[in-house]
């Protein structure tokens, strides 16, 4: 046997059968060939896992241009909450708001970390974020630590694809709204509000929610389409809106735990909360 594992033949010309001696030589030139495809093969699908070893996972591990994130995926460090606190947890890298039936008083959870010493102005904001059916809660932005009650400072971006409520994700609470039913607003509403055939987002499925603040506009976009732009009248100062709360000129981001509706849990869950904060 030679290296390669193939018997060595005598040519036609040393050996008394020239037809054996053939066969011979073409068997040898047919194992020769398939164990150069073999030995090709196993070199790409060595190269393949060389690839797939580490070029996606350097491109997984690549942070957006721009952004920090403002949770660690592991506790609650940077994050304050006031009543109710046991409504957030985190699990599995997320943050877990969950009301039981049970409980009907609102709970916030407030972003009071280092980075730009927790005041926004001018950013952009995006939370990966899953809702259970019937859940309500919402992300608060130019908002200032309450322990308690609903927020009186700051706007509220809705997130609600299944509650009762008519004002779904993505809308600006009572401002500049956004509904695909069923629930629809009532005949006499005279909330800005913009209807949709069908829901953008949907329950147990994970989308992204986006809040931009800059050159005096709030724009919401979800999965990265532009569901809404809504020009602040007074942006840099503080002045109540009509919905009663107060703007802020600057302010920090809050995740509301919402109370269920009858008989139903209000759950959602968060995670790669990440911002960018944009010059004036």
């Amino acid at each position: 046997m030679n290296p390669l594992g193939t018997d060595i033949c005598p040519s036609p010309a040393q050996s008394a059968n020239r037809g054996q001696a053939t066969a011979c030589l073409a068997s040898q030139s047919l194992r020769h060939n398939r164990l150069v495809t073999r030995w090709a093969a196993l070199s790409c699908a060595a190269a393949a896992v060389l690839f797939a070893t580490v070029l996606p996972l350097h491109a997984q591990t690549t942070p957006e241009d721009g952004f920090v994130s403002l949770f660690d995926g592991k506790t609650l460090d940077g994050w304050k909450i006031g009543d109710n606190a046991d409504v957030f947890q985190v699990h599995d890298g997320m943050v877990v708001m969950e009301c039981p039936k049970t409980n009907h008083q609102p709970a916030h959870l407030f972003y009071e970390g280092d980075v730009n010493g927790h005041a926004f102005k001018n950013f952009d904001l995006r939370v990966d974020v899953m809702t259970y059916p019937c859940a309500n809660s919402g992300i608060y932005f130019h908002t200032k630590f309450q322990k308690g009650g609903w927020p009186r400072l700051g706007l509220e971006c809705q997130v609600n694809n299944s509650h009762v409520d008519w004002r779904r994700t993505g809308s600006l609470y009572g401002i500049k709204n956004i509904s695909w039913g069923p629930e629809a607003p009532s005949a006499d509403n005279k909330e800005d509000v913009l209807l949709l055939p069908t829901p953008e987002v949907t329950d147990k499925t994970w989308y992204t929610q986006e809040i931009i603040c800059h050159d005096e506009t709030i724009t919401v976009k979800l999965n990265g389409k532009t569901m809404l732009e809504y020009k602040m009248p007074e942006m840099d100062a503080q002045h109540k809106l009509s919905t009663g709360v107060t703007w802020l000129p600057e302010g920090t981001f809050a995740l509301q735990g919402h109370p269920p509706m009858e008989n139903q849990i209000s759950k959602a869950c968060f995670k790669n909360i990440r911002v960018k904060v944009l010059a004036d």
